[in-house]
């Protein structure tokens, strides 16, 4: 019997805690240790006598960790983590700054490179999962157009920055596609869409005492980058409706191929995704990537890689007799 994949985290947010949970379905892994800035007696594993470190002490554990999962986030963390511990382990992590994704992957593929490491970054569902059906759909139909939606799901960032106006308590904001326009994607006849005919935006939001709520309200919808393009309504609540109603982290979205064959036949492809926590099954996506990246690393094939770059078959714990067998 194959020896059990030995697994490590690396921040332990919500997004660690996911990868905890996930890794209780994965028989074929075991987790040899959490890492974390915060005090290891502050953090309660999952399952009970998981050992867990400070991040300081990963520099003396090279050689005992086969995947390193990366859970800390795409604004500050993973730019200086990824590359620095590339150079000493193989890893995966979710980073998620699309615009900066170039950026990052030379600088993880030159440290994993150069220590003959094997790191897969941009892991997720998007990117990801959401990146690989956008790669399908242009390939199977070149003559047609691509479509992504997102939501209804809570988005974290556009949570954070309706928290940060003045007057805010708290609160969350959620991103909805808008109907009409999937149900035009759907049809086959590939429309032009702007912004906010694709997506709109529904915050609900907790005041300060004494905060003028007309106030908050025109700060959020004219708020450039987060929200002035989009058609947003804002909805004012107590803290404990907010704590009631809206703790959980749902999300999900589509990605739809829309194209011609021959000028007479419309093909549509669709990509669903809908989920209850958006962390844990990123999470998951990364605990699959992590057997692939251990596999990979096993063939010699060394550096940054993304998900274009790894087989299917690479995911699943399965021999490749028995996908055949049972999944092809």
């Amino acid at each position: 019997m194959n020896q059990a994949i030995r697994i490590a985290i690396a921040g332990h947010g919500n997004l660690g805690r996911g990868v905890e949970a996930a890794l209780t379905k994965n028989p074929d892994m075991r987790l040899v240790g959490i890492y974390s800035r915060r005090p290891p007696a502050t953090l309660k594993p999952l399952v009970a006598g998981t050992p867990v470190y400070s991040m300081d002490a990963l520099n003396g554990h090279v050689g005992q960790i086969d995947v390193l999962i990366l859970c800390g986030g795409s604004k500050e963390d993973l730019p200086q983590q990824g590359p620095a511990l590339a150079a000493q382990f193989n890893t995966v992590d979710s980073f998620d700054t699309h615009a900066l994704i170039p950026e990052y992957f030379a600088a993880v593929d030159a440290a994993a490179t150069a220590s003959r490491k094997t790191a897969l970054i941009a892991s997720g569902w998007d990117p990801g999962m959401f990146s690989i059906n956008r790669v399908y759909g242009e390939a199977l139909l070149p003559d047609g157009a691509t479509y992504t939606f997102w939501g209804k799901g809570l988005s974290q960032g556009h949570s954070d920055a309706i928290r940060r106006v003045p007057g805010v308590a708290g609160g969350v904001q959620y991103t909805l596609p808008v109907a009409a326009a999937v149900e035009a994607v759907r049809s086959g006849t590939r429309p032009a869409l702007s912004t906010r005919q694709k997506h709109t935006r529904e915050c609900f939001v907790v005041l300060k005492d004494g905060a003028d709520a007309d106030a908050v309200r025109r700060a959020i919808v004219t708020m450039p980058h987060y929200f002035d393009e989009y058609d947003t309504t804002v909805n004012f609540i107590s803290a404990e409706e907010l704590s009631r109603n809206h703790a959980t982290m749902p999300h999900g979205g589509f990605v739809i191929r829309s194209g011609n064959t021959t000028a007479a036949s419309t093909q549509v492809i669709e990509y669903r995704l809908k989920l209850d926590s958006n962390p844990e099954f990123t999470a998951s996506v990364l605990v699959a990537y992590a057997r692939a990246v251990h596999r990979m690393h096993l063939a010699g094939q060394f550096g940054a890689k993304t998900v274009f770059d790894v087989a299917p078959g690479l995911l699943s714990p399965k021999s490749a007799a028995q996908l055949r067998a049972e999944l092809l």
